[in-house]
């Protein structure tokens, strides 16, 4: 569960290291945002020289949560950190390389094909 001012990991190589959440897209009145959910993030530590510059903002989506992911099936998946992947305006990826693994929850929306291709492994 990602909520506004959270901090989150990058898991792509743009070069932003740290980034924090601002908004959460869905409704005005949405709080949380889980795995596979698009939000507005602001950079907060990067490498020189990178793509992805401190504060400047892009859209990300969530791939890993550290609160528990509940399947359909009854199984519970959680991850040790809270990851995101840092999308441009059209949703394309910044990135040319995803790192860690990967729910399979975001196959079921086929905006991300891109990103599962690019992941060493889906679960």
């Amino acid at each position: 569960m990602i909520q506004t001012l959270t901090k989150l990991q990058v898991a792509d190589n743009s070069g932003a290291k740290i980034v924090n959440c601002i908004k959460i897209f869905g409704g005005s009145k949405r709080r949380y945002a889980s795995v596979g959910d698009i939000i507005k993030v602001s950079v907060v530590k990067a490498v020189p020289k990178s793509k992805a510059k401190k504060g400047s903002m892009y859209k990300a989506v969530v791939v890993r949560t550290a609160y528990p992911l509940v399947r359909k099936d009854g199984s519970h998946l959680r991850f040790s950190d809270n990851s995101v992947v840092l999308l441009q305006e059209n949703l394309q990826i910044v990135g040319t390389r995803v790192f860690g693994i990967i729910p399979n929850e975001l196959r079921r929306d086929k905006r991300f094909t891109k990103l599962l291709s690019l992941a060493p492994e889906v679960i």
